[in-house]
């Protein structure tokens, strides 16, 4: 990986415990995030991943903690607020409109970018029109970037699953968000839809200067793209460091392979 610029700490969690009833989904987990790094979250099945990013991006309420993004600190932050401030986000299962074409779905990452009122964009007025030209330019550019000029017009649903996961994170990137949380980007995909899925990840990375937080299940692909990852397991951080630190972490090591097995 080429050498990259990483900055300060523009996302930090801390010591957020989060409980549905009386299940502990997450108990005291504090990490940062630096600006322009990847950063991985693994563990196994029910290890809180999920339940992490949807603290960060505001579908769930910690009942203890703080989470930092620039500098501000909020004890809850509601999706909106999250997304206006520049966090993007994709599903681990697809939340695309299947009906409609590529382009499209695309094209709804940049609803918070649209200054113009409704009536004014079904009239297509003069600055609407403007406007609409404008974001369908940028919705272009990440089509080209991604490689699926082929499918611009092509309803999302009659596409092979690598690509609707293509699309999914093209509206992420609409957003042109300053952190992009990626679930389980390559989720499902064979070998050679993830090796395209990695490069765009960290074309992103690197093109964009997007700083990406990432939950992934592969540990190939995590230790290849990440710089640095942290291990949940249970609900709590059992190792936070390097890829390489990470892999010769004993607690780490246990939580995967089992060291009674």
């Amino acid at each position: 990986m080429a050498t990259k610029k990483i900055g300060d700490v523009i996302l930090d969690v801390k010591n957020i415990s989060l409980s549905f009833g009386g299940v502990k989904a997450l108990t005291d987990i504090s990490f940062n995030v630096r600006e322009h790094e990847v950063r991985a979250i693994i563990g196994p099945n029910g290890a809180g991943k999920s339940s992490m990013l949807n603290c960060i991006n505001g579908v769930y309420t910690p009942q203890q903690g703080a989470i930092t993004f620039r500098g501000k600190t909020f004890s809850h932050m509601d999706s909106h607020q999250v997304a206006v401030m520049g966090i993007g986000r994709t599903f681990q299962n697809l939340a695309l409109f299947k009906g409609m074409s590529v382009i499209d779905n695309i094209m709804t990452g940049r609803n918070l970018k649209i200054k113009s009122g409704l009536l004014m964009q079904a009239l297509r007025l003069g600055p609407a029109q403007r406007e609409e030209e404008f974001h369908r330019e940028k919705v272009e550019r990440i089509i080209d970037f991604l490689e699926i000029q082929a499918f611009r017009k092509t309803p999302v649903g009659q596409l092979p699953y690598g690509l609707q996961k293509r699309v999914d994170l093209g509206r992420a990137l609409a957003m042109e968000p300053q952190v992009l949380l990626l679930d389980e980007p390559m989720a499902g995909m064979n070998v050679e839809e993830k090796q395209d899925m990695c490069r765009f990840v960290l074309d992103v990375n690197e093109e964009f200067g997007t700083t990406i937080v990432l939950i992934e299940h592969d540990m190939g692909v995590v230790m290849d793209i990440s710089d640095r990852v942290v291990v949940l397991d249970y609900g709590k951080k059992i190792g936070d460091g390097t890829p390489d630190e990470v892999r010769n972490n004993e607690e780490v090591i246990s939580a995967y392979l089992g060291t009674s097995h």
